[in-house]
């Protein structure tokens, strides 16, 4: 029996070796404040915009759910009314279904199209030597900064005979009269879907062009030593693996960009464009909640747009997941 005691005291006791998840949840709670305090100067450096970003986009995205259920004209209380917003738009709205399908339209082609044109861009740039690289990067990312973006286009796609490419295709001989390019219904949605593409060098670009830079040349010199011999090798083998988190990042900025285009159309053409053709959601939201007032049915379209884009994203991630470890 003494032995069998002598045992039991041997056997240590798993529990008093285990922190309770309280205490662990303490403990990161305390390194958490810790090493807030450490870098206060960098938190009071990013609390403008974290208070933009909270009153400007997360309040009024959190808002935009329940206001989907009320009538609200900005002016009376919100009347309660259920799902009736949700159920007018997807089965009797007529415009808000031919504005899904231009959304669609719009983003599965200036989506790749955006994202491609960053890519190899930003690539292309990679490759310049010295002082270029941050030149040309400089020179396509500016116009994106300008406010006078939609003038220049505008005198681009003049619907007279001296607009720019008016004159330059009759000049070639390729039409024979001016085209109404911001009016006729089969020209619209192809002069907008060019004027996102060239807007699309936007953070995306820098993300990529960011990502190029931060790959170590080991990588390439281990690679050469391992049988790579072109740029195309070295682009599908050791760069993309390699970029993961950009291309993740400009991959959701370029889709986000595509479902949420609409101030394109809406700065360059009329609204509403002839016969909707280049009607987007967000130009249906517009035109409840900065037209007409109605909030409530406003809300309703954003959030349906909002759950498109998380979807979206979502794909997105589900893509280029696999790089993310690069």
């Amino acid at each position: 029996m003494e032995k069998v005691a002598d045992k039991k005291e041997m056997i240590p006791d798993k529990g008093k070796n285990l922190k309770p998840m309280k205490n662990i949840e303490d403990s990161r709670f305390r390194y958490t404040v810790r090493e807030m305090g450490r870098n206060k100067s960098a938190y009071l450096m990013l609390a403008p915009y974290f208070l933009l970003f909270l009153v400007m986009t997360f309040i009024p995205v959190t808002m935009a759910l329940p206001m989907g259920f009320t009538n609200f004209n900005m002016v009376t209380f919100p009347k309660w009314v259920g799902f009736n917003n949700f159920y007018t738009l997807l089965l009797e709205d007529e415009v808000f279904l031919i504005s899904i399908q231009n959304t669609l339209v719009f983003a599965f082609i200036t989506g790749p199209l955006s994202y491609a044109s960053c890519f190899l861009l930003a690539w292309f740039i990679n490759q310049l030597p010295g002082h270029f690289k941050t030149v040309f990067t400089f020179v396509f990312y500016a116009p994106t900064l300008s406010g006078n973006i939609y003038t220049t286009w505008q005198l681009i796609f003049s619907g007279d005979a001296y607009g720019i490419l008016n004159a330059w295709l009759v000049n070639l001989g390729i039409i024979n009269g001016a085209q109404q390019w911001l009016t006729d219904g089969n020209l619209i949605m192809g002069v907008v879907i060019v004027v996102q593409i060239w807007m699309a060098l936007g953070a995306g670009f820098l993300a990529i062009r960011a990502g190029f830079q931060g790959i170590p040349a080991e990588r390439y010199e281990a690679g050469a030593i391992e049988g790579i011999k072109s740029r195309a090798q070295e682009l599908l083998h050791i760069t993309i693996p390699a970029m993961g988190p950009q291309l993740l990042f400009a991959a959701v900025m370029q889709i986000t960009a595509s479902f949420a285009a609409g101030h394109v159309s809406l700065w360059l053409t009329a609204f509403p464009t002839t016969d909707y053709r280049a009607h987007s959601i967000m130009n249906h939201a517009h035109d409840y909640g900065a037209v007409r007032f109605e909030m409530g049915y406003a809300s309703a379209i954003c959030f349906i747009l909002f759950l498109s884009m998380l979807l979206a994203n979502w794909g997105i991630k589900k893509i280029l997941g696999k790089y993310l470890d690069g």
